[in-house]
């Protein structure tokens, strides 16, 4: 599946649109405070484990966006945005774009 942020792919040829596809990780409540709780992993300003945690919900969004495209029936994804929001204390990660036939 060819996923990227761009909204064609060099080469290739839009045969097929399937509509928006949608992919979504929520980090929860406890994600702020297990980060904390690590600290001392804090290097540099950075915080390995906090930034282990976006990876996972990065990956988690774009896959359910990559499932939800193949089950429109696309072989890619064309204009993907990720988006991040916090909400009641969760982090929700998004990934969107158009699903697509290429040839």
């Amino acid at each position: 599946m060819i996923t990227t942020t761009t909204p064609t792919i060099e080469g290739r040829t839009i045969s097929r649109y399937h509509g928006i596809v949608v992919g979504e990780a929520i980090l929860g409540a406890n994600v702020f405070r297990d980060v904390f709780a690590q600290i001392t992993d804090i290097v540099g300003g950075r915080s390995g484990a906090y930034e282990k945690s976006l990876q996972e919900a990065r990956e988690t969004a774009l896959r359910e966006l990559e499932e939800r495209a193949v089950a429109a029936g696309a072989n890619a994804v064309v204009g993907v945005d990720l988006d991040y929001e916090v909400v009641n204390n969760m982090l929700m990660v998004s990934a969107s774009g158009t699903a697509v036939t290429v040839t």
